[in-house]
């Protein structure tokens, strides 16, 4: 989450440093963030960085705090003047704003307000990635939309964008001046509403489908939420507000089931990273994980079986 005025580079190692250097680095770079720890001081984990990309301020931060948490009681002390997008690069997290809580898998991506309280949940070592982004701006092309928080979508063509975008850019080694960064950030902002996950597993929603369109519905649901590892089939159908068969039954009126069509939906959009020319430098394990699955080798022996090569040799 980087303040506009950190573009160089500031690291803090609280191994070695103690927990007051990495608090005052978060600070610097993030706001009035205090840190909770999950372990002890010895095996706590913190770096930050900030770092410039075609003109646009970035942040990474890697840790395995328990808590990081902005308490936003105080709003003449606080940034108001950028929203940031983040990157989740590795690990599994949960960002809490406004009363909302948003799981975070690899490769996901969330956009978040600098105003109000705040809170990030690390379920172990994770790595973000944040980018700054007006938030005059991202307010101004949300006007009427609801708030500057929200989970990006993975599979509509505007989130799928932003993806590539933010996948790029963390990537990209070179300088660019400031008229390429206000191109590039203008291009995210105008991306960011349309790219929103939808909540459009809403119970009101389903009352008047049936067959084939609550099937399709449902899979629209599946392909929204297939980077979520707890994706099950009672957890969906608590979602939709159905039987755990009445789910089956949906799939299996077209001779399927809807653990295989989750499996299946997992490896394609593998599949599809795997033969991304952008994500050449992503691991095979990484793909995996940010499409759901849990354990490289199980993913190894379902992507053989389906594709007839291994992830390796698809890629």
């Amino acid at each position: 989450m980087p303040m506009p005025q950190s573009a160089s580079s500031l690291r803090a190692n609280p191994a070695h440093d103690g927990l007051e250097h990495w608090t005052t680095a978060m600070q610097k770079v993030c706001g009035r963030f205090q840190t909770e720890l999950a372990f002890n001081r010895s095996l706590f984990i913190g770096e930050i960085s900030t770092f410039n990309r075609a003109g646009l301020a970035l942040a990474n931060l890697r840790t395995n705090a328990g808590n990081i948490r902005r308490l936003g009681d105080n709003p003449d002390r606080d940034d108001d003047q950028h929203c940031f997008l983040v990157s989740q690069r590795m690990g599994y997290s949960q960002v809490t704003q406004g009363g909302v809580s948003v799981q975070l898998s690899p490769g996901e991506l969330l956009l978040m307000d600098s105003v109000g309280p705040c809170e990030i949940t690390p379920f172990g070592l994770i790595e973000h990635v944040s980018l700054s982004l007006s938030r005059e701006q991202v307010c101004k092309h949300l006007a009427g939309q609801g708030a500057a928080f929200g989970k990006i979508s993975s599979t509509n063509a505007c989130g799928r964008m932003l993806h590539l975008l933010m996948d790029q850019l963390c990537r990209e080694g070179d300088e660019a001046g400031q008229t390429q960064g206000d191109a590039l950030q203008a291009a995210f902002i105008a991306l960011l509403e349309p790219g929103f996950e939808r909540g459009e597993d809403n119970p009101g929603l389903l009352s008047g489908l049936s067959g084939a369109s609550l099937r399709g519905h449902v899979q629209k649901v599946i392909d929204e939420s297939l980077g979520q590892p707890g994706l099950t089939p009672a957890n969906l159908a608590e979602r939709l507000s159905i039987s755990v068969r009445h789910l089956y039954r949906l799939f299996e009126e077209e001779g399927d089931s809807v653990c295989r069509y989750i499996q299946r939906a997992r490896l394609k959009r593998s599949a599809d990273d795997l033969g991304n020319p952008f994500l050449q430098r992503e691991s095979i394990t990484s793909i995996a994980y940010k499409w759901g699955f849990t354990d490289s080798a199980h993913f190894s022996r379902a992507f053989k079986k389906h594709f007839e090569q291994s992830p390796k040799d698809y890629r």
